[in-house]
């Protein structure tokens, strides 16, 4: 995935909040990456591509 296909850092944050949240209350993860795939309208690579990154730098919650 290049650069223009990822979604702006806000959307990407908001995401991975989300995706870290619905974790946090017990949504498998699998489901709960679905969830967000629908959500924010991504693909699935990119929701991975997120996760990886919101890990990587402690975005909030994590932070």
């Amino acid at each position: 995935m290049n650069i223009s296909e990822q979604p702006p850092l806000e959307t990407r944050q908001e995401a991975f909040r989300e995706l870290v949240e619905r974790q946090d209350k017990g949504t498998p993860v699998l489901q709960s990456r679905s969830e967000i795939e629908n959500q924010f309208s991504l693909s699935s690579e990119q929701v991975l591509a997120i996760e990886r990154e919101g890990l990587s730098n402690s975005w909030p919650p994590l932070g």
